[in-house]
This record gives C-alpha cells, sequence and structure tokens, in this order.
C-alpha cells in the first residue's frame, strides 16, 4: 500500500466531518489562550498576591470566571492533548510529558499524539475556520523524537512552535534545546512574540472574511523566570515569578487592544486558561490555598483559572462557582459554538459546556471526571513536598472526589463541597460512596490501552 502524509490523512479525516449548521454571521473568532504552569492564586482576580494582573481581572470582568475548572493531567502533554481530543489523554497513550524515546518508554507512553485522534482544530477547519497555533505544542517533537506529525496533520493552516514541536520556528529556536540566550527572540519576549503572530493572524482572516480559530500557548509563567537582561538559566524566587506574570499580563492586555484596534472585539471569543498548576507553590499561595501542586491530583494540580470573554454574548463580571468544567469539554463545546460537527461515531469523555460558558447557566457533569498520574517510581516526577504526593488515581463526581492507587490501596475521599483543601479523609465514614468511586476509577484504569496495543 502507498503511504500517505500525516497532512494527507488529516484531509482525509476532515472529509468525514458534518457541515457546518450555524451561520457565518454567528460564528466568533476564537482565541484560546494557554498559559504554563500557572495557579489559582497567581491572578488577583482569583484573590491572588504574588503580583497585580489588571488585563487579565479586566478579562473577567468583560467576561465569565470560573472557579471549578478542571484539566484532564497535573502535566503539561497529556493535559494539552485532552484539550485538542476531547478524550482523556490515556485514552491516546499520554501518560507524562512528552521526552526521549527511552523516557517516553518509562511512563508507557506514545512518542506523540496520534494523528488519528480527534482534533477541534480540524473540525473547525473543515467547517471553514482558518486554524493557527501559536506558542508551546509539547505533543510530539524535540529531543530525539524524529518524525513527529506536522501542525496540518492536526488541522492547523499556520503555525509557530517553541522547540517542543515538529516545526520549531528558528527565532525561539536557535539551539537544540528548549530556549537558549542566543534565540533571535529573548526568552522573556516570547509571549509578545506569539501575540503579534495572534493579531496577524486574526487581521488577515478578517480581511478575507472568514473567521479565525487560534491557539495562543504561552511558556509562562513555566520556569526559568527569566527577564530581561537575567542570566540564562533564570531564578526560582518570587520576584522573578512577579516580573514574568506582570510581564504575561501586559501581553494578554495588548492582545484586547489588538483586537479592539483590529475592529473584531465584539466578534471575538477569548479563552484564558492554564495547562495544570503550579510548581514551585510558595507555601500553596500560587494554588489558593488548595492542596496539591503540578504533579499532583490533588485540587492544587488540576484546578486551574479559566476565563471567557465574548462582549455582548458571555454574561460580564459573573463568578461560576457550580459548573464542573473539564478540558476535555473543550471539544464538543467548541464545536456548538463554531458551528462544527464532531466527526461521525465519536464519543468523547467530556461533555458541552457551552450553556456555562455563553448563556451564564450552570451546568450538571454527565457522568465522573477521570486522573491518573503516577505509573511508576523511575520516571514520574512528583511533588517535593510530602503533603502534596497524591495517590495515581482520581475520580470527581460532583462534590466528591477519591483518589486511590493503582493497585486499591491509599483511599482517599473527600467532600469538595466543606473541604476543597482536602484535609479530612472521609473513606471511614462513607464507605458506600468510597466503594463506588474507586470501583469506578479502577475500571477505568483497566479499560485504558497499553502502549503496545495497536
Amino acid at each position: 500500500m502507498a503511504r500517505i502524509s500525516w497532512s494527507c490523512f488529516a484531509m482525509l479525516l476532515a472529509t468525514c466531518l458534518v457541515a457546518p449548521t450555524t451561520a457565518a454571521a454567528d460564528r466568533p473568532h476564537i482565541v484560546f489562550v494557554l498559559a504554563d504552569d500557572l495557579g489559582l492564586g497567581d491572578l488577583t482576580c482569583y484573590g491572588g498576591t504574588g503580583a497585580p494582573t489588571p488585563n487579565l481581572d479586566r478579562l473577567a470582568k468583560e467576561g465569565t470566571r470560573f472557579a471549578r475548572y478542571y484539566v484532564a493531567s497535573p502535566i503539561c502533554s497529556p493535559s494539552r492533548a485532552a484539550l485538542i481530543t476531547g478524550h482523556f489523554p490515556a485514552r491516546w497513550r499520554l501518560t507524562s510529558y512528552l521526552q526521549t524515546r527511552a523516557g517516553n518508554r518509562g511512563c508507557e507512553q506514545a512518542d506523540f499524539l496520534d494523528p488519528a485522534a480527534p482534533s477541534f482544530p480540524r473540525q473547525l477547519q473543515a467547517a471553514g475556520y482558518a486554524t493557527a497555533h501559536f506558542g508551546k505544542w509539547h505533543l510530539g517533537g524535540g529531543r530525539d523524537v524524529a518524525g513527529p506529525p506536522k501542525f496540518a496533520a492536526y488541522g492547523y493552516d499556520e503555525h509557530a512552535g517553541t522547540y517542543e514541536s515538529p516545526e520549531p520556528h528558528p527565532d525561539i529556536t536557535a539551539t537544540n534545546w528548549i530556549w537558549s540566550d542566543k534565540d533571535k527572540v529573548k526568552r522573556w519576549d516570547r509571549s509578545a512574540f506569539f501575540v503579534d503572530k495572534a493579531l496577524d493572524f486574526v487581521r488577515r482572516q478578517k480581511a478575507a472574511n472568514r473567521p479565525a480559530f487560534v491557539n495562543v500557548w504561552l511558556d509562562d509563567p513555566h520556569t526559568p523566570w527569566v527577564l530581561p537582561g537575567g542570566a540564562p538559566k533564570g531564578e526560582t524566587k518570587p520576584p522573578n515569578l512577579k516580573g514574568v506574570l506582570t510581564e504575561m499580563d501586559r501581553q494578554i492586555g495588548r492582545l484586547i487592544d489588538g483586537l479592539r484596534e483590529l475592529g473584531v472585539e465584539r466578534d471575538t471569543l477569548i479563552i484564558f486558561a492554564s495547562d495544570n498548576g503550579p510548581l514551585p507553590t510558595y507555601g500553596q499561595s500560587r494554588t489558593a490555598g488548595l492542596r496539591g501542586a503540578k504533579l499532583s491530583l490533588y485540587e492544587g494540580g488540576v484546578r486551574v483559572p479559566l476565563i471567557v470573554r465574548w462582549p455582548g454574548r458571555i454574561p460580564a463580571n459573573r463568578v461560576d462557582n457550580d459548573s464542573i468544567v473539564s478540558g476535555v469539554d473543550w471539544l464538543p463545546t467548541l464545536s456548538a459554538i463554531a458551528g462544527a460537527k464532531v466527526p461521525e461515531g465519536y464519543t468523547g469523555d467530556g461533555q458541552d459546556v457551552s450553556a456555562a460558558v455563553l448563556a451564564g447557566q450552570s451546568v450538571e457533569r454527565k457522568s465522573p471526571l477521570f486522573w491518573e498520574y503516577g505509573r511508576n517510581e523511575k520516571f514520574f516526577a512528583f511533588p517535593g513536598d510530602k503533603t502534596n504526593r497524591s495517590p495515581s488515581l482520581a475520580a470527581l463526581d460532583g462534590k466528591w472526589k477519591l483518589l486511590v492507587n493503582a493497585d486499591g490501596g491509599r483511599r482517599e475521599l473527600y467532600d469538595l463541597s466543606a473541604d476543597a483543601k482536602e484535609s479530612t479523609n472521609l473513606t471511614e465514614k462513607e464507605p458506600a460512596t468510597a466503594d463506588r468511586l474507586a470501583q469506578a476509577v479502577l475500571t477505568w484504569r483497566q479499560s485504558l490501552p497499553k502502549l503496545e496495543d495497536k
């Protein structure tokens, strides 16, 4: 059989999508801003005190802020895969950050996101959107992984990726590593670089009378925190974090102002979220007091900021404290908003929460959320603070959250409505609930494909 390119494969998949149903005039430009390792306590609109974030506060005041937004993994690559596919990431054999081939084998994971996986950018593309990815990718490429699928295989028309991508942009990858002081665009100027790319892309699509979807996936505030004139390695200290957060917030302000200057502010849905919780936490200040961190399934590792804004369409100055929204929800939700159909036969792990995003209606989850992180001791990193090291599996069903190891041991049950900081284990007081959720998450874990399964 003749071999086909990833881009041709993506085009074949796109033909399987159902035609859009929403009128073009009702379809917004969509700008998806994803911060890296940002915690709830990093933003003043979530009660943070580490650095003023006036532009993100403005975004929240002009839109809706969600108090219970959950990513699908406490680390970057699987969390990002869930955003695109609408599936829990281990369904596509992603369990940790993508690294060397040997490291990936040790984590029992693939070397890149399978291009056969569903992709909401591909769906939007088939529905008439121009699509672009600017920023961190980390779903294939870099280190010793050769020949990962190109951006086009996932449905992107344009791209400017970082080192951990199939097509790194030369202005930010002067060396064979994630960043260096030799890069034309310095570490502290990357957010501006990605915002500039996004505004230019939207400008050109407006001129072509075509709706635009664009990822602006930032490197910040992932360490190292490098300020102008700083040492190449940076410093993991609060003043450096404050400077990085201040610059990230300034670039969000540039993005908002740029869209207004283009005349598309009221035609644009902005989504701002984080890929996982923060590390270091500085005594849990960066998690707004929640237990956990990046690399942990406690709330501080998986509950992160989410702000959405679309002037005149999304309720302004609203806080949704009730809806449980997940990273796996974006595929069905953005499909509904953009007038795209999910692929025929698609069964996702998320649900359409557009009523919560657009209409200000609290939504109930139809099924539990599941997580896993930490299949072994050798290849998975864990928080240095032992109180933040969680069991390897978790399930969330309404107010109840259960954590348990894959062997069934170390059960922890929390009533998040009364104990968001996960301090009182209710396993003995609520054995029926603990048994029910443990059985559900352990059955789910057993259903996940193994690396050798194809």
